[in-house]
Protein backbone atom coordinates (compact mmCIF):
# COMPACT_ATOMS: atom_id res chain seq x y z
CA UNK A 1 0.00 0.00 0.00
CA UNK A 2 1.22 3.48 -0.89
CA UNK A 3 2.63 5.23 2.19
CA UNK A 4 2.10 8.76 0.89
CA UNK A 5 -1.48 9.94 1.40
CA UNK A 6 -2.95 13.19 0.06
CA UNK A 7 -6.06 14.63 1.72
CA UNK A 8 -8.26 16.62 -0.66
CA UNK A 9 -11.10 18.54 0.98
CA UNK A 10 -14.18 19.12 -1.17
CA UNK A 11 -16.49 21.26 0.99
CA UNK A 12 -19.82 21.30 -0.80
CA UNK A 13 -23.36 20.05 -0.34
CA UNK A 14 -24.69 21.15 -3.75
CA UNK A 15 -25.76 17.60 -4.58
CA UNK A 16 -27.58 16.94 -1.31
CA UNK A 17 -31.04 17.70 0.01
CA UNK A 18 -29.77 18.83 3.41
CA UNK A 19 -27.20 21.53 4.10
CA UNK A 20 -24.17 20.65 6.21
CA UNK A 21 -22.01 18.05 4.46
CA UNK A 22 -19.94 20.98 3.20
CA UNK A 23 -18.49 21.00 6.74
CA UNK A 24 -17.47 17.34 6.50
CA UNK A 25 -13.80 17.93 5.62
CA UNK A 26 -13.20 20.05 8.70
CA UNK A 27 -15.04 17.60 10.95
CA UNK A 28 -12.72 14.83 9.76
CA UNK A 29 -9.71 17.04 10.40
CA UNK A 30 -11.00 17.90 13.89
CA UNK A 31 -11.39 14.15 14.52
CA UNK A 32 -7.68 13.80 13.76
CA UNK A 33 -7.60 11.97 10.46
CA UNK A 34 -4.10 13.29 9.67
CA UNK A 35 -2.60 12.44 13.07
CA UNK A 36 -4.17 8.98 13.03
CA UNK A 37 -2.62 8.16 9.65
CA UNK A 38 0.71 9.71 10.66
CA UNK A 39 0.76 7.48 13.75
CA UNK A 40 0.36 4.46 11.45
CA UNK A 41 3.50 5.39 9.54
CA UNK A 42 2.01 7.17 6.56
CA UNK A 43 3.22 10.45 5.16
CA UNK A 44 0.20 12.75 5.02
CA UNK A 45 -0.10 15.72 2.68
CA UNK A 46 -3.14 17.81 3.52
CA UNK A 47 -3.91 19.78 0.37
CA UNK A 48 -6.55 21.89 2.09
CA UNK A 49 -9.92 22.45 0.45
CA UNK A 50 -10.91 22.96 -3.16
CA UNK A 51 -12.78 26.18 -3.90
CA UNK A 52 -15.94 26.21 -5.98
CA UNK A 53 -19.41 27.73 -6.23
CA UNK A 54 -21.64 28.16 -3.21
CA UNK A 55 -24.86 26.18 -2.83
CA UNK A 56 -27.60 28.35 -4.39
CA UNK A 57 -30.35 26.39 -2.57
CA UNK A 58 -32.87 26.37 -5.39
CA UNK A 59 -35.49 23.89 -6.60
CA UNK A 60 -34.71 21.32 -9.33
CA UNK A 61 -34.79 22.34 -12.98
CA UNK A 62 -35.22 19.64 -15.63
CA UNK A 63 -34.83 16.93 -13.01
CA UNK A 64 -31.56 18.26 -11.53
CA UNK A 65 -30.95 20.48 -8.53
CA UNK A 66 -27.95 22.83 -8.75
CA UNK A 67 -26.80 21.22 -12.01
CA UNK A 68 -24.12 23.74 -13.00
CA UNK A 69 -22.65 23.82 -9.50
CA UNK A 70 -22.57 20.01 -9.31
CA UNK A 71 -20.74 19.81 -12.63
CA UNK A 72 -18.18 22.43 -11.54
CA UNK A 73 -17.45 20.70 -8.23
CA UNK A 74 -17.08 17.33 -9.97
CA UNK A 75 -14.65 18.74 -12.50
CA UNK A 76 -12.59 20.23 -9.67
CA UNK A 77 -12.68 16.90 -7.83
CA UNK A 78 -11.68 14.95 -10.93
CA UNK A 79 -8.72 17.21 -11.62
CA UNK A 80 -7.47 17.18 -8.02
CA UNK A 81 -7.76 13.41 -7.58
CA UNK A 82 -6.21 12.70 -10.98
CA UNK A 83 -3.30 15.03 -10.20
CA UNK A 84 -2.58 13.23 -6.91
CA UNK A 85 -2.67 9.83 -8.61
CA UNK A 86 -0.29 11.02 -11.33
CA UNK A 87 2.09 12.21 -8.61
CA UNK A 88 2.10 8.71 -7.15
CA UNK A 89 0.06 9.59 -4.08
CA UNK A 90 -2.91 7.83 -2.51
CA UNK A 91 -5.70 10.44 -2.56
CA UNK A 92 -8.46 10.61 0.04
CA UNK A 93 -11.37 12.81 -0.98
CA UNK A 94 -12.85 14.42 2.11
CA UNK A 95 -16.44 15.26 1.13
CA UNK A 96 -18.81 16.82 0.72
CA UNK A 97 -21.83 14.95 -0.58
CA UNK A 98 -21.73 11.78 -2.65
CA UNK A 99 -22.36 13.45 -6.01
CA UNK A 100 -18.59 14.08 -5.90
CA UNK A 101 -17.89 10.38 -6.47
CA UNK A 102 -18.66 10.92 -10.14
CA UNK A 103 -15.61 13.17 -10.36
CA UNK A 104 -13.46 11.15 -8.00
CA UNK A 105 -14.07 7.75 -9.60
CA UNK A 106 -13.86 9.21 -13.10
CA UNK A 107 -10.35 10.36 -12.17
CA UNK A 108 -9.46 6.91 -10.86
CA UNK A 109 -10.91 5.26 -13.98
CA UNK A 110 -8.88 7.57 -16.21
CA UNK A 111 -5.72 6.94 -14.24
CA UNK A 112 -6.18 3.15 -14.32
CA UNK A 113 -6.79 3.20 -18.06
CA UNK A 114 -3.59 5.15 -18.66
CA UNK A 115 -1.53 3.14 -16.16
CA UNK A 116 -2.74 -0.25 -17.40
CA UNK A 117 -4.33 -1.11 -14.03
CA UNK A 118 -7.55 -3.02 -13.47
CA UNK A 119 -10.12 -1.15 -11.38
CA UNK A 120 -12.37 -2.39 -8.62
CA UNK A 121 -14.69 -0.12 -6.65
CA UNK A 122 -16.15 -1.05 -3.26
CA UNK A 123 -19.17 1.21 -2.71
CA UNK A 124 -20.24 1.35 0.95
CA UNK A 125 -23.63 3.06 1.18
CA UNK A 126 -27.24 2.82 2.27
CA UNK A 127 -28.22 3.87 -1.28
CA UNK A 128 -27.38 2.62 -4.77
CA UNK A 129 -27.18 6.20 -6.15
CA UNK A 130 -28.34 5.02 -9.57
CA UNK A 131 -31.05 7.62 -10.19
CA UNK A 132 -31.39 9.68 -13.36
CA UNK A 133 -33.38 12.86 -14.00
CA UNK A 134 -36.29 10.61 -15.04
CA UNK A 135 -36.36 8.49 -11.88
CA UNK A 136 -35.28 10.86 -9.12
CA UNK A 137 -38.04 11.91 -6.73
CA UNK A 138 -35.97 14.87 -5.47
CA UNK A 139 -33.58 16.06 -8.18
CA UNK A 140 -30.70 15.74 -5.70
CA UNK A 141 -27.63 14.69 -7.66
CA UNK A 142 -25.97 12.89 -4.76
CA UNK A 143 -28.39 10.12 -5.74
CA UNK A 144 -26.99 9.90 -9.29
CA UNK A 145 -23.19 9.35 -9.33
CA UNK A 146 -23.24 5.60 -10.08
CA UNK A 147 -25.67 6.09 -12.94
CA UNK A 148 -23.38 8.82 -14.31
CA UNK A 149 -20.35 6.53 -14.03
CA UNK A 150 -22.31 3.91 -15.99
CA UNK A 151 -22.96 6.48 -18.73
CA UNK A 152 -26.54 7.24 -17.75
CA UNK A 153 -26.71 10.96 -17.15
CA UNK A 154 -25.94 14.36 -18.64
CA UNK A 155 -22.97 14.64 -20.99
CA UNK A 156 -21.09 16.96 -18.62
CA UNK A 157 -21.12 14.27 -15.92
CA UNK A 158 -20.66 11.05 -17.90
CA UNK A 159 -17.67 12.28 -19.93
CA UNK A 160 -15.45 13.33 -17.01
CA UNK A 161 -13.06 10.38 -17.37
CA UNK A 162 -12.71 10.81 -21.14
CA UNK A 163 -14.41 7.48 -21.86
CA UNK A 164 -18.09 6.54 -21.54
CA UNK A 165 -18.88 4.61 -19.45
CA UNK A 166 -16.26 5.23 -16.77
CA UNK A 167 -17.37 2.06 -14.95
CA UNK A 168 -18.69 -1.32 -16.06
CA UNK A 169 -20.75 -3.85 -14.16
CA UNK A 170 -17.76 -6.08 -13.34
CA UNK A 171 -15.89 -3.24 -11.62
CA UNK A 172 -18.19 -2.24 -8.75
CA UNK A 173 -19.63 -3.99 -5.70
CA UNK A 174 -22.15 -2.23 -3.47
CA UNK A 175 -22.38 -3.15 0.21
CA UNK A 176 -24.96 -2.17 2.84
CA UNK A 177 -27.77 -1.05 0.52
CA UNK A 178 -31.20 -0.59 2.11
CA UNK A 179 -32.89 2.34 0.34
CA UNK A 180 -33.57 2.27 -3.41
CA UNK A 181 -36.22 4.30 -5.24
CA UNK A 182 -38.91 2.50 -7.23
CA UNK A 183 -37.71 3.09 -10.80
CA UNK A 184 -34.09 3.03 -9.63
CA UNK A 185 -34.54 -0.63 -8.57
CA UNK A 186 -35.28 -1.61 -12.16
CA UNK A 187 -32.27 0.29 -13.51
CA UNK A 188 -29.93 -1.28 -10.96
CA UNK A 189 -31.25 -4.72 -11.93
CA UNK A 190 -30.71 -3.95 -15.61
CA UNK A 191 -27.18 -2.68 -14.96
CA UNK A 192 -26.35 -6.11 -13.59
CA UNK A 193 -23.64 -5.35 -11.03
CA UNK A 194 -23.42 -7.10 -7.63
CA UNK A 195 -25.38 -5.47 -4.80
CA UNK A 196 -25.20 -6.79 -1.24
CA UNK A 197 -28.21 -5.22 0.40
CA UNK A 198 -28.92 -5.62 4.11
CA UNK A 199 -31.12 -8.67 3.52
CA UNK A 200 -28.22 -10.39 1.76
CA UNK A 201 -25.83 -9.37 4.53
CA UNK A 202 -28.25 -10.75 7.11
CA UNK A 203 -28.44 -14.03 5.19
CA UNK A 204 -24.76 -14.65 4.49
CA UNK A 205 -22.92 -12.27 6.82
CA UNK A 206 -20.40 -9.52 6.17
CA UNK A 207 -17.49 -11.96 5.90
CA UNK A 208 -18.90 -13.94 2.99
CA UNK A 209 -20.08 -10.80 1.21
CA UNK A 210 -16.63 -9.21 1.43
CA UNK A 211 -14.91 -12.41 0.34
CA UNK A 212 -17.04 -12.30 -2.79
CA UNK A 213 -16.45 -8.58 -3.39
CA UNK A 214 -12.68 -8.93 -2.99
CA UNK A 215 -12.27 -12.23 -4.85
CA UNK A 216 -9.64 -12.36 -7.56
CA UNK A 217 -7.78 -9.18 -6.62
CA UNK A 218 -4.09 -9.17 -7.54
CA UNK A 219 -1.35 -6.57 -7.76
CA UNK A 220 -2.74 -5.64 -11.17
CA UNK A 221 -5.70 -3.96 -9.45
CA UNK A 222 -6.33 -0.47 -8.19
CA UNK A 223 -8.86 -0.73 -5.35
CA UNK A 224 -11.03 2.33 -4.73
CA UNK A 225 -13.35 2.58 -1.73
CA UNK A 226 -16.26 5.01 -1.80
CA UNK A 227 -17.37 5.31 1.84
CA UNK A 228 -20.68 7.06 2.39
CA UNK A 229 -21.01 7.49 6.14
CA UNK A 230 -24.73 6.64 5.91
CA UNK A 231 -23.53 3.08 5.20
CA UNK A 232 -23.45 2.81 9.00
CA UNK A 233 -26.52 2.32 11.14
CA UNK A 234 -27.67 5.75 12.35
CA UNK A 235 -27.67 4.52 15.95
CA UNK A 236 -23.87 4.63 15.84
CA UNK A 237 -23.45 7.33 13.17
CA UNK A 238 -26.18 9.99 13.43
CA UNK A 239 -24.27 12.73 11.58
CA UNK A 240 -25.67 12.21 8.08
CA UNK A 241 -28.52 13.84 6.18
CA UNK A 242 -30.07 10.67 4.77
CA UNK A 243 -30.25 8.23 7.68
CA UNK A 244 -31.72 4.79 6.99
CA UNK A 245 -32.27 2.41 9.88
CA UNK A 246 -30.97 -1.14 9.83
CA UNK A 247 -27.42 -0.61 8.59
CA UNK A 248 -24.18 -2.36 9.58
CA UNK A 249 -23.20 -2.04 13.22
CA UNK A 250 -19.75 -1.03 14.42
CA UNK A 251 -18.23 -4.52 14.38
CA UNK A 252 -19.66 -5.39 10.97
CA UNK A 253 -18.22 -2.16 9.58
CA UNK A 254 -14.86 -2.87 11.19
CA UNK A 255 -14.78 -6.36 9.67
CA UNK A 256 -15.61 -4.88 6.27
CA UNK A 257 -12.75 -2.38 6.52
CA UNK A 258 -10.25 -4.89 7.90
CA UNK A 259 -10.95 -7.36 5.11
CA UNK A 260 -10.43 -4.64 2.52
CA UNK A 261 -7.17 -3.69 4.28
CA UNK A 262 -5.99 -7.31 4.13
CA UNK A 263 -5.74 -7.03 0.34
CA UNK A 264 -3.10 -4.30 0.65
CA UNK A 265 -4.50 -2.80 -2.54
CA UNK A 266 -6.43 0.28 -1.39
CA UNK A 267 -5.19 3.05 -3.66
CA UNK A 268 -7.83 5.79 -3.34
CA UNK A 269 -10.75 6.63 -1.05
CA UNK A 270 -13.85 8.82 -0.81
CA UNK A 271 -15.32 9.78 2.57
CA UNK A 272 -18.65 11.50 1.97
CA UNK A 273 -21.97 12.65 3.42
CA UNK A 274 -20.63 13.41 6.90
CA UNK A 275 -22.86 16.20 8.22
CA UNK A 276 -21.55 17.79 11.44
CA UNK A 277 -24.70 19.91 11.75
CA UNK A 278 -26.62 16.71 12.50
CA UNK A 279 -23.92 15.01 14.58
CA UNK A 280 -23.47 14.64 18.34
CA UNK A 281 -20.09 15.93 19.62
CA UNK A 282 -18.39 14.87 16.36
CA UNK A 283 -19.19 11.22 17.15
CA UNK A 284 -19.76 10.23 13.51
CA UNK A 285 -16.53 11.86 12.34
CA UNK A 286 -14.60 10.00 15.03
CA UNK A 287 -16.17 6.67 14.07
CA UNK A 288 -15.43 7.38 10.40
CA UNK A 289 -11.79 8.03 11.28
CA UNK A 290 -11.60 4.81 13.31
CA UNK A 291 -12.91 2.89 10.31
CA UNK A 292 -10.40 4.62 8.04
CA UNK A 293 -7.63 3.49 10.40
CA UNK A 294 -8.86 -0.09 9.97
CA UNK A 295 -9.08 0.37 6.22
CA UNK A 296 -5.41 1.29 6.19
CA UNK A 297 -4.31 -1.67 8.28
CA UNK A 298 -4.85 -1.00 11.98
CA UNK A 299 -5.45 -4.35 13.71
CA UNK A 300 -6.00 -5.55 17.26
CA UNK A 301 -3.35 -8.27 16.76
CA UNK A 302 -0.51 -8.94 14.37
CA UNK A 303 -2.01 -10.92 11.52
Amino acid sequence: MNKKIALVGVPTDVGAGHRGSSMGPEALRVAGISDRLLAMGFEVLDRGNLHGPVNPVRPPEGGYRNFEEVVTWNRLTHDAMYDELKQGNLPIMLGGDHCLAAGSISAVSRYCREAGKKLRVIWLDAHTDFNTFESTPSGNMHGMPVACLFGRGPREMIELSGVVPALTSDQIFQIGIRSVDTIEKVMVHEAGYPVFDMRKLDEIGMREAMEYALEGLTDEYHLHVSFDVDFLDPEIAPGVGTTVRGGPDYREAQLCMEMIADTGLVASLDIVELNPALDVQNLTANIACELVESLFGKNTLVR
